[in-house]
């Protein structure tokens, strides 16, 4: 796709058997999936408002399988394409797996709460799920039956976020829901290893306030940027988290890299994503911007294509990708000389219609 001309570089196909709007999506293929050479379906999974979850064949626009209808509507739906396996879950707390090629319910878990995250990742090739509640409690599964490894409350009296798993598979920042508290971090081999008489946590981070918005920097083992609200200003502090062992203990440490105030305007800003792309550059949308910005707070560069807010990004790297309420996709490619700062916007794919949104 050189120049995003439509019906020549790419074609846009309406995907049409929800009954409700769709929640969340992700793609079942696996990422090294060349979608020119055919071999490997292109396969995305959609979760639903109507209570189903399903797959669809991407270059045809069919429909794959679909679960049965759940009591609950779905809210999340997350996809593990080396394994061929779907987790979703639904409003009431309900995680559940499926298998990937027939859409056949392998295993449930009932977290008893309306707001449960919930993230997977894998440690020496076995694959496990954290879930956090607004009642305090992170529960960790084990994947494929999904039974409970371990249940640990980070903080008294608040409810819980989790961030995503860091790149070596170690760490996940756990949010306090109350700005009284600071972020921890868990270490996953004690979550998913109890028995282990390892400490469970971090010291506090040095973030005050809530963390709203965070991503890791792919290129570090465990570094990760956090937005978080300081005296009516987001800040964006940076923090390398490193487990140091001993003979008779171990620690787990935490060092701020840096930290950078965005210019007041962006508080009143709803809607916020962040990306990292290698050690040092961060990509931040407000509304219908994007921002690149270097660790210390340098803006690199500044994009408004788009007429209606970004709602995600996609950073590799050859290409970033945003998505929009407008429907369309804005495609940006790294110069060669210099991946650091120089981004350049080549083109819009342009596709569906409001009528189609659902």
């Amino acid at each position: 796709m050189m120049s995003g001309r439509p019906s020549v570089d790419y074609t846009c196909k309406a995907m049409r058997g929800h009954q409700g709007e769709i929640q969340d999506m992700a793609y079942l293929s696996p990422n090294e999936h060349t979608f020119a050479m055919g071999k490997v379906k292109s396969i995305v999974c959609t979760a639903s408002g109507d209570g189903t979850v399903k797959a669809w064949d991407v270059q045809e626009g069919t429909q794959i399988w679909s679960s049965p209808k759940q009591e609950m509507k779905l809210v999340q739906v997350i996809t593990l394409p080396q394994h061929n396996l779907v987790v979703t879950r639904d409003l009431s707390g309900t995680i559940k797996l499926w298998q990937g090629d027939t859409g056949k319910e392998l295993g449930a878990f009932s977290a008893e709460s309306t707001f449960c995250p919930t993230i997977a990742y894998t440690i020496n090739n076995k694959l496990f799920l954290s879930v956090a509640t607004s009642s305090e409690k992170i529960y960790t599964l084990a994947v494929p039956d999904l039974s409970q490894i371990s249940c640990i409350k980070p903080f008294p009296n608040c409810g819980i976020d989790l961030s995503s798993c860091s790149p070596d598979g170690r760490s996940i920042v756990v949010l306090p829901l109350d700005s009284n508290e600071a972020p921890k971090v868990l270490y996953t081999h004690y979550a998913t290893n109890p028995e282990d008489d390892l400490p469970v946590f971090s010291s506090p981070l040095p973030i005050k306030n809530c963390a709203f918005v965070t991503c890791w920097l792919p290129a570090e083992p465990a570094r990760i940027a956090l937005m978080h609200g300081v005296d009516q200003c987001y800040n964006i502090t940076t923090i390398d988290i490193t487990i140091q062992k001993s003979k008779y203990k171990m620690n787990i440490m935490a060092q701020q890299v840096a930290t950078f105030r965005l210019p007041k305007k962006h508080i009143f800003i709803q809607y916020k994503t962040i990306a990292g792309f290698g050690n040092q550059t961060l990509f931040i949308a407000f509304d219908t911007e994007l921002k690149l910005y270097s660790l210390d707070g340098t803006e690199l560069n500044t994009f408004q294509d788009h007429m209606k807010m970004i709602t995600s990004i996609w950073v590799d790297p050859f290409r970033v990708v945003t998505s929009s309420l407008d429907l369309s996709i804005r495609v940006y490619t790294w110069k060669n000389d210099n991946k650091t700062s120089s981004l350049v916007s080549r083109y819009h794919l342009v596709g569906g219609s409001h009528r189609w949104s659902r």
